[in-house]
């Protein structure tokens, strides 16, 4: 049974998440607290293995109870925030500190229903990860802005990722170190609507190659990165000699949506062997039929190895579905895949 406190000022939003929770049957909501100077007895007193935690709180900020928190008593924390662009820039920094997950609070994009979906999924990859990885996060940032040579000449290849719990840093460590005209990148990451918007101009900031928050109809081309929107699909299709995406709604795929199955789907369909195809921590099997899809095609598979994965659920799905060709740690990803091309 997986144990949760939830921290939160508002009294609805605790009702609602306990309520919610209630349902599952390897969930257990074993309190809730209105603000951190109580969440800190609570948690000294229950024990929980996942906490869900409000940003703005009176009396002291997420933000500042987190840092707190991860330097005294490291334990899985999940962000929840509204879904504005000034809340997706802070859950960002939040992620930084060591959260290890973001959830939107309800709102137009999300029903209580998809919330609820997303919660009890986000809680579980959560309770699997290894404290002690939230310290190596870290560790990351220490590759960042060192970019690797870079490519002689550029190709049509298109790189496809996906990523979910603990992505956020794996995907910064990985395309800040590919070089300024590395081939095209399609991604999905596990977030919420505003979120990615801020994720991608956060690693925009940080990277050689341009990193942006698709928008249906973009180009995908040598230094530019493309991550698919919260709430939506995103799909990769050609047009004559160019490759574009499509981002569009649709059902939840393994809970998600963005999901990385249809992406890397779409890859093996319309890039085929010109594809490479890159999947990172996260948990559960998103993924792994698309994946399996690519190599079928004549795609080159890569997958994060156990080792620098705070989850390493996906790419263990996809290394068991005989999906992937090479599994490499997280630092030498980038340039394994460039040796590739």
């Amino acid at each position: 049974m997986i144990k949760v406190l939830i921290v939160d000022d508002s009294a609805m939003v605790r009702q609602a998440f306990a309520r919610e929770l209630a349902k599952e049957r390897d969930i257990e909501v074993v309190g809730s607290a209105p603000d951190p100077y109580v969440a800190r007895d609570k948690i000294v007193a229950l024990r929980p293995d996942v906490i869900t935690l409000d940003i703005e709180m009176p009396r002291m900020d997420g933000l500042t109870f987190l840092r707190k928190l991860m330097k005294h008593f490291p334990m899985p924390v999940i962000i929840v925030s509204s879904l504005t662009r000034k809340g997706g820039q802070v859950a960002l920094e939040a992620v930084e500190l060591g959260a290890v997950e973001v959830l939107a609070k309800s709102g137009e994009a999300y029903s209580v229903g998809d919330m609820a979906q997303q919660l009890a999924e986000k809680i579980r990859a959560a309770s699997l990860v290894d404290v002690s990885a939230l310290a190596r996060k870290s560790d990351l940032s220490r590759f960042a802005g060192k970019s690797l040579t870079a490519l002689s000449e550029t190709t049509n290849k298109v790189i496809a990722v996906g990523s979910s719990t603990g992505g956020t840093e794996a995907l910064k460590a990985f395309l800040t170190r590919l070089p300024a005209n590395a081939p095209g990148v399609v991604m999905v990451q596990h977030m919420p609507a505003n979120f990615t918007h801020a994720f991608a101009e956060r690693l925009n900031d940080l990277c050689q190659v341009e990193v942006k928050e698709a928008e249906d109809g973009d180009i995908v081309r040598p230094g530019r990165a493309l991550l698919a929107p919260g709430n939506f699909h995103m799909l990769i299709r050609r047009s004559g000699a160019r490759y574009l995406v499509n981002v569009k709604s649709g059902p939840m795929i393994h809970y998600q949506r963005p999901a990385v199955d249809p992406l890397f789907r779409s890859v093996a369909r319309y890039v085929g062997a010109n594809a490479i195809g890159v999947i990172l921590t996260g948990m559960g099997s998103d993924g792994a039929r698309g994946m399996l899809e690519m190599k079928d095609a004549g795609a080159v598979t890569f997958a994060q190895d156990e080792a620098s994965c705070v989850v390493y659920g996906m790419p263990k799905e996809a290394i068991k579905a005989g999906a992937v060709e090479y599994v490499v740690p997280l630092n030498e990803m980038a340039a394994r895949i460039l040796q590739a091309l």
